[in-house]
C-alpha cells in the first residue's frame, strides 16, 4: 500500500512510469526508477489465485460424485474442529461464475484450481462420471471466457474412498489408478489446459495422513509401510507424468506442486549457505529430491536402514520422468541450519519460543524463506521453469461496523515475501493462497486464508483489504 502522504496526482504518475519503462524478461525482477514502487516483475510474469476442491466446491454428494476419505474422516468425532464438514463449503460448485468474477476484478491471468477425483471416478476404476466432468468443462470455459488461464492439479488430497477401501496410498493399485484418472483427465480437457500439476504436497498428505494421522485417512503406520507410502506417492507423480503426456497435445506442460521443506542460513555466511543447501537436499529426500535426481540419499536410505521403501531401478526411473516445471508451496522455513565439520555438515537450530509466527501457529514469519526457496530450487537441481504455487497466511479475520475486513497483517505478509523474490531465478508466476476463505482441513472453519471473506451462513463473499492489495500489485506489475 502507498502511504497516505502519497497524493493521487502522484500514483498515477507512478502508473505511467510504469507504462513508460517497459518491462526486461531476462532477469526476474529489476529496481525500479519510480520511487513509489520497490521492484518491478518481468513481462508476463503470472499473477494468480489458487484454490482446491474439496475445500471450497461443496456439493459431496451432487451429480454422482462419490465419497472421499476426507468425507469419511470429517465424520470422525473429534478429527475437525467444531465438528465441521465440507459438504457445503463455499458451494463453489453452484457459484463458480462468481468466484471467477472475483478472479477477473483482481485481474488475474491464471487460476489454480483441483479437480475432485471422486467427482469423476466415485468408484476405483470405469467410465468417467459425465455430470463431474461436466462441471470441470464449464469452470474452464468460463475462466477462459475471462482471460483468465486454467492450471490444473489433478490431486489434492481427496482420494477416493473406494480406493482406500483397498489400501490407498499404501497400494500400487492406488498408484496406478492415479495413473489412469490422470491419462482421462488429459484427454478430457488438455486440449483447453496448458499445465498440469500432478499431486498438491505430497509430504503434506503422506506425513499428516498416513504418519501422524491428523489429517485423512487418520492413520499412524510403522516405518516401513509409511516409508512405502512416501514411495508410492512420488511413483505416482511419475506415472502421472508420463499419463499426461500420452493422452495431452502436444505442448502441454506437467510437474508436481510440493511443499519444498527449506533450509535457511541462520546467518549468511558461505559456508551457512552451503549448509544450508545441504540440508534442503536431505530434508526433502523422498520427495523431491528423489524426483529431480531419480535416486533416494544416502542418508535417506542409512537412516531408513531395515525401514527403507522397498522399489526397482525402474520405480527410479519412472519418479525421476523430466518435468517441465515445479510448483512450490512456500510459507514459512523448514528449519534454521548452521555449518558444521561432521557429517553431515549442518546442524538444525531449533526456533525460540519468541519466533514470530502468524495466526496459526505453525506458519512461522520468515519473508526471506519466498527469496531461498526457489533459489535453492535452481541451485540444486537446475529447475529452468518455476511457480510460486501457493502462498499466503492465516488471519483473525473479522468484518468491522462498515463491513470492511482490513486484514493488515496478512498485506504485511504478502508485501514482505514478495520483496524476497528476486533476479536470477526463473520464477514464471505466483499464485496466492488463497481466492476464498474455506474449510481449512482439520481447522474446519475457524481459520481464514482467503483474500475475500465468506460468511458460511450466506455464502456472501466479501473482498478484504489483502484483495485490494494484490489487485494493485497486479496492475502494476510490481510491489507497491
Amino acid at each position: 500500500m502507498t502511504s497516505s502522504r502519497f497524493t493521487r496526482r502522484g500514483l498515477a504518475a507512478s502508473a505511467l512510469a510504469l507504462g513508460a519503462l517497459g518491462l526486461a524478461g531476462s532477469k526476474l525482477l529489476k529496481e525500479p526508477d519510480d520511487p513509489f514502487l520497490k521492484s518491478r516483475f518481468p513481462e508476463g510474469f503470472r499473477w494468480g489465485t489458487a484454490t482446491s476442491a474439496y475445500q471450497i466446491e461443496g456439493a459431496t454428494q451432487a451429480d454422482g460424485r462419490g465419497p472421499s476419505i476426507w468425507d469419511t474422516f470429517a465424520r470422525l468425532p473429534g478429527k475437525i474442529r467444531d465438528g465441521a464438514n465440507a459438504d457445503i463449503a463455499d458451494d463453489h460448485y453452484h457459484l463458480y461464475k462468481e468466484d471467477v468474477a472475483l478472479m477477473k476484478a483482481l485481474g488475474v491471468k491464471a487460476c489454480r484450481f483441483s479437480i475432485a477425483w471422486p467427482r469423476l471416478f466415485p468408484e476405483r476404476r470405469g467410465t468417467p462420471n459425465p455430470k463431474g466432468l461436466a462441471f470441470y468443462q464449464r469452470l474452464i470455459d468460463e475462466l477462459l471466457a475471462n482471460g483468465i488461464e486454467p492450471y490444473a492439479t489433478l490431486y489434492h488430497w481427496d482420494l477416493p474412498q473406494a480406493l482406500q477401501d483397498r489400501g490407498g496410498w499404501e497400494s500400487r493399485d492406488t498408484v496406478q489408478a492415479f495413473a489412469d484418472y490422470a491419462g482421462t483427465v488429459a484427454r478430457q480437457i488438455g486440449d483447453r489446459v496448458g499445465h498440469f500439476f500432478t499431486l498438491n504436497e505430497m509430504r503434506s498428505f503422506v506425513e499428516l495422513g498416513y504418519g501422524n494421522g491428523v489429517f485423512a485417512p487418520g492413520l499412524t503406520l510403522p516405518k516401513a509401510r509409511l516409508h512405502q507410502v512416501r514411495h508410492h506417492a512420488v511413483l505416482a507423480h511419475g506415472l502421472g507424468v508420463q499419463a499426461v503426456r500420452a493422452n495431452g497435445r502436444a505442448g502441454l506442460k506437467v510437474g508436481p506442486a510440493e511443499n519444498i521443506t527449506i533450509a535457511l542460513p541462520d546467518v549468511e555466511t558461505q559456508r551457512n549457505v552451503r549448509a544450508a543447501q545441504e540440508a534442503t537436499r536431505e530434508l526433502n529426500a523422498p520427495y523431491l529430491t528423489v524426483i529431480l535426481e531419480g535416486r533416494y540419499t544416502d542418508q535417506y536410505l542409512k537412516a531408513a536402514g531395515a525401514d527403507a521403501p522397498r522399489f526397482t531401478e525402474a520405480d527410479l526411473k519412472t519418479i525421476s520422468t523430466p518435468v517441465d516445471f515445479v510448483g512450490i508451496n512456500v510459507y514459512g522455513p523448514g528449519a534454521f541450519v548452521r555449518a558444521r565439520a561432521k557429517t553431515p555438515g549442518y546442524a538444525e537450530m531449533p526456533l525460540p519460543a519468541s519466533y514470530p509466527h502468524m495466526k496459526s501457529s505453525w506458519l512461522g514469519f520468515a519473508p526471506e524463506t519466498l527469496y531461498w526457496a526457489p533459489r535453492q530450487l535452481h541451485k540444486l537441481w537446475n529447475v529452468k521453469e518455476i511457480y510460486v504455487t501457493e502462498n499466503g497466511t492465516s488471519s483473525a479475520d473479522k468484518p468491522d461496523a462498515d463491513d470492511r475486513i482490513d486484514d493488515l497483517d496478512r498485506v504485511m505478509f504478502l508485501r514482505e515475501y514478495l520483496a524476497q523474490l528476486r533476479e536470477g531465478v526463473p520464477v514464471r508466476g505466483y499464485f496466492v493462497w488463497s481466492l476464498l476463505d474455506n474449510f481449512e482441513w482439520a481447522d474446519g472453519y475457524a481459520t481464514r486464508f482467503g483474500l475475500h471473506y465468506v460468511d458460511y451462513k450466506t455464502l456472501k463473499r466479501t473482498p478484504k483489504l489483502s484483495a485490494s492489495f494484490y489487485r494493485k500489485v497486479i496492475e502494476r506489475n510490481a510491489l507497491v
